[in-house]
């Protein structure tokens, strides 16, 4: 039986059951994946319709493997084990960090480690160029400085509390954004069709494949930091609301340029094909095939603290090192700067 570490269920009406030490999923009498228990890591339900039994759920539960839902790419639960979200030391140094300035360090720090491994992304894309598209090459490059630019801006707002800088914070942020996305426009291919980013309600294929990125890379950070025993509610930079995950999209920013946008840029410049249904939405075939390649991406190595290690294991340790920071134990978060 094949190793499956990230079950996927995406059929409508399918069956998501236990048997022995695997995970089955089943419509009608045809048996559609089995997963060993032994190797999973975690489940996304990303279909309506789907039914799953309390014998799965408790086996999930019982070995730390969390349960994701998902509908078009959105997030709307997750099931995890009580004793992962029971760490109560942490959560209340996560919660004081709000009030006492560390919050404010913990947001302008992630924020320009955003807009630094936004830049990186740009070269990465432009380094290859040079010599084939130089036009193209000073594009890149010249938003890379732009961008920027708006990091050190966020040097000015470092004696702010986090509620008056969260505006501030936020615009400078969607500036470098714009420099980002229209740069990285004219390395896309004209047959896909993509003029700017959407988020909700994009029903084109490049708008469509980076938001479903990001929903695989949000349940990763989300796991990462229950794992770390701190509330993904409980964000710096996002405000917070009912039901939103606000630390999870905080250190998102982090990881969203080298764990999604590079795999994309790569993808349709080698023309992937990534038909669309009459709703405007990724085909099947194309959700699973561009999945297995996002999780495959997440087990890349890339360059961290002098060494070479996978995606994965730096999300899950940049949430320790948050955790490490809100309890005290060391003097500043650094975040994920990537390198190109």
């Amino acid at each position: 039986m094949a190793i499956v570490e990230h079950l996927l269920v995406d059929t409508f009406g399918a069956f998501v059951g236990k048997h022995s030490e695997r995970l089955f999923v089943s419509k009608g009498k045809e048996t559609l994946a089995q997963a060993p228990l032994l190797h999973l890591k975690d489940v996304t339900v990303a279909s309506t319709g789907v039914s799953i039994s309390a014998d799965a759920i408790k086996e999930c539960c019982e070995r730390g493997i969390p349960i994701f839902f998902t509908d078009s790419g959105e997030h709307f639960a997750s099931l995890y084990s009580p004793g992962l979200v029971g760490t109560v030391i942490t959560r209340r140094a996560q919660f004081a960090a709000y009030h006492d300035g560390r919050g404010s360090q913990v947001a302008l720090r992630i924020a320009a480690a955003k807009i630094n491994n936004q830049v990186a992304t740009l070269k990465y894309v432009a380094k290859s160029r040079k010599e084939t598209q130089p036009e193209l090459y000073q594009t890149l490059h010249e938003a890379a400085l732009e961008a920027l630019g708006f990091s050190d801006r966020l040097k000015s707002l470092a004696d702010q509390n986090l509620a008056d800088l969260r505006n501030s914070l936020m615009a400078f942020e969607a500036n470098a954004a714009t420099q980002y996305w229209g740069a990285l426009r004219a390395v896309v291919p004209d047959e896909y069709g993509w003029e700017k980013r959407i988020t909700r309600g994009a029903t084109d294929p490049v708008n469509s494949l980076l938001n479903y990125g990001y929903g695989i890379l949000r349940n990763r950070v989300e796991q990462a930091i229950t794992n770390a025993g701190m509330d993904s509610y409980a964000g710096f930079i996002h405000a917070d609301r009912p039901g939103k995950h606000s630390l999870t999209f905080d250190m998102m920013e982090e990881f969203r340029s080298v764990a999604v946008d590079r795999l994309v840029v790569g993808l349709v410049n080698r023309r992937y094909s990534v038909p669309m249904s009459a709703q405007g939405q990724l085909q099947d075939n194309v959700r699973k095939d561009f999945s297995d390649k996002v999780n495959e991406h997440l087990t890349a190595t890339v360059r961290y603290d002098g060494g070479r290690f996978a995606i994965q294991y730096i999300i899950q340790n940049q949430a320790r090192r948050l955790a490490a920071y809100l309890r005290g134990e060391t003097d500043a978060y650094q975040p994920y700067k990537a390198e190109w």
